[in-house]
């Protein structure tokens, strides 16, 4: 169950999404998390057979990694749905 903060920020984008986009649409998702290869197996499993671009960016240090998706999605509660499928994995952050 998710806390009164994050329910209302999903509100809210689901809102901007229905009125600025036609559907279903192109998003592109942007997510840092640390860099380690089965949370980012997790983050693209849950993207699969979509038809998604997957691109993967490190950090200098190596510790982040930032990962960027593209791909079509039929309505804003799947874009919504989506972010809180990956909500789960340790240490990611929705950009």
């Amino acid at each position: 169950m998710m806390d009164k903060k994050t329910e209302d920020f999903y509100i809210r984008l689901k809102e901007e999404l229905t009125n600025s986009t036609l559907w279903p649409s192109e998003y592109l998702y942007k997510f840092i998390m640390p860099s380690n290869a089965h949370s980012i197996a997790k983050v693209e499993a849950i993207f699969n057979d979509m038809g998604a671009v997957i691109t993967t960016q490190q950090s200098k240090t190596g510790k982040f990694t930032s990962v960027s998706i593209s791909v079509t999605m039929v309505s804003p509660q799947s874009v919504i749905d989506k972010y809180i499928a990956v909500s789960d994995i340790e240490g990611i952050i929705s950009l």
